[in-house]
C-alpha cells in the first residue's frame, strides 16, 4: 500500500494492473507479464503447466482470462479484493509495480477503478 497526498494506492483494493492494459488490446498483444527460468515461479513446474503459455517465440507468459484479460492468478473483485495466489513466486514483471505509479493510475483507469 502506497499513500500519497491525494489517496491511498491499496493493491488488495484494486488488482488492475493484473489485467491487459488496454494498449496491448488494441494491438491484439496477449504476452502481458514473462516468466523466464530465473523465475522464482519457474521452480514450480505444477504452476507453470497451469498458470502460463508459451508465445510464438517460445517465451512463456501468465495467462489471461475473460473479458477484463486478467491473470489467472488473481483471484476477488478487481476495485473490491483480490490477491494474487503466486504473490511469493511471482514474475519480476509483477514486482516492478509501483503503487501509484503513473501505470498504476493509467490501469485504474481503465479498469474504472478511478474515473479520473
Amino acid at each position: 500500500m502506497r499513500e500519497t497526498a491525494e489517496r491511498t494506492y491499496d493493491c488488495q483494493a484494486c488488482g488492475a494492473c493484473c489485467c491487459n492494459p488496454d494498449e496491448n488490446r488494441a494491438e491484439q498483444y496477449l504476452d502481458y507479464v514473462e516468466v523466464t527460468t530465473r523465475s522464482a515461479l519457474a521452480k514450480h513446474p505444477q504452476l507453470i503447466r497451469r498458470l502460463t503459455v508459451l508465445n510464438a517465440k517460445g517465451e512463456r507468459h501468465l495467462k489471461l482470462k475473460g473479458a477484463e484479460q486478467r491473470c489467472v492468478a488473481l483471484e476477488g473483485t478487481l476495485g473490491k479484493r483480490v490477491s494474487c495466489t503466486i504473490y511469493q513466486w511471482r514474475p519480476a514483471g509483477c514486482r516492478a509495480v509501483v503503487p501509484g505509479s503513473r501505470e498504476c493510475r493509467r490501469d485504474r483507469r481503465e479498469r474504472g477503478i478511478d474515473p479520473k
